[in-house]
């Protein structure tokens, strides 16, 4: 059975999609980019400012679903320009600890509302 999660401290999914899907103790957190939810605006600023109110907004929802970031088992990043990974890696390694969840990084051609990076994530929560 699948369980929708939903907060006003991420960004309302722009699409017919949840925010996030409980099924058991596993969570599917859908795509973050870069929106700030007071304004429902992109964040201006570098790939750093964008990567963090992306990471913010997966936190929230993480914390809407009952969990935290370690509880994520799985992260995907998506980048619309490669070359800015170690930014993105910086970042990501302010909102992470040890033991890191496993991870992918994908260059893609286009993001929505023209954001350079999204997060996606699988949590693992009881």
């Amino acid at each position: 059975m699948r369980q929708p999660i939903q907060t006003d401290k991420a960004p309302a999914a722009i699409g017919p999609y949840s925010q996030a899907v409980r099924c058991g103790d596993t969570v599917y957190l859908s795509g973050q980019i870069p929106i700030d939810p007071a304004t429902g605006e992109l964040v201006a600023g570098d790939i750093a400012a964008q990567a963090r109110r992306a990471f913010d907004n997966l936190k929230a929802v993480c914390e809407a679903a009952g969990g935290s970031l370690d509880d994520i088992a799985r992260v995907g990043l998506y980048l619309t320009n490669l070359g800015q990974f170690a930014e993105v890696n910086a970042v990501m390694a302010g909102y992470f600890s040890q033991p890191y969840p496993a991870r992918s990084t994908i260059e893609v051609s286009a993001l929505p509302k023209g954001a350079a990076f999204e997060v996606d994530a699988v949590m693992v929560a009881g």
